[in-house]
């Protein structure tokens, strides 16, 4: 059994919160998670309880096994008093330099189609010459403020939202797409963030009362835009 003493880590009660979340988070019982790490339900017990802490590897083999987001097995590494092994330098960071040449030479290829590139929270980082352009037809984007962020641009009524075809449906399809890409399939606080602040955008009503969103359930699919002007709110 892998383990160290405990006198050694100050933050075993942290570990076991953290463990027991993901471990809720996914479904997982003790015994399942010790049946998918190769690790005793026993010791699993006691890493929660905050009488054991796992050896660096066999944390991470927990973390594997239930498949937690690589940023988030930092924090429990962090929390078991090892150092994070997994980089989080921003995609503009000098160690970055590489891929983002990578990722400019890919959006130059794909001239004159527009192409966009986003964090996790749909927020834009890169484009080529024809995104702005596409944009640009149907509004003014040197009046919107920086950085933007595609999902508000979007459901804005001063922005994309009257230029959309089946609204409502688009709307529905989009929110269930943030869902389905949250990292690790676990909604965070700026997800959450995200999703609040597009729920209060009004939908579109013929008798021009803002109302809130309806968000059914179900999925949808994509709809295009509508090039002509003349659907509006």
């Amino acid at each position: 059994m892998n383990t160290v003493d405990l006198d050694q880590r100050v933050s075993s009660n942290e570990l076991g919160r953290l463990l027991r979340y993901w471990r809720e988070v996914r479904g997982a019982s003790q015994l399942d998670l010790a049946l998918g790490s190769g690790i005793s339900q026993r010791h699993i017990s006691f890493i929660e309880n905050g009488r054991s802490v796992p050896g660096r590897q066999t944390l991470l083999n927990i973390a594997q096994s239930l498949d937690v987001p690589l940023r988030e097995r930092n924090a429990l590494l962090l929390s078991a008093g090892y150092a994070p092994v997994y980089s989080e330098a921003g995609w503009n960071a000098n160690e970055m330099a590489s891929v983002t040449k990578a990722i400019g030479r890919l959006l130059l290829q794909h001239e004159p189609f527009p192409a966009i590139v986003m964090d996790r929270y749909w927020n834009v980082l890169m484009t080529n010459k024809a995104a702005p352009s596409l944009f640009n037809h149907f509004i003014d984007m040197e009046a919107r403020t920086e950085p933007r962020n595609l999902l508000h641009l979007i459901f804005d009524p001063q922005g994309m939202r009257p230029h959309v075809a089946k609204w409502e449906i688009v709307a529905q399809s989009l929110i269930q797409r943030v869902y389905r890409e949250a990292v690790g399939h676990v909604i965070d606080i700026q997800t959450q963030q995200l999703l609040d602040a597009l729920h209060l955008y009004p939908a579109c009503d013929p008798n021009g009362n803002g109302k809130a969103l309806p968000i059914p359930p179900q999925a949808c699919q994509w709809y295009p835009l509508v090039s002509s002007r003349t659907e509006r709110c």
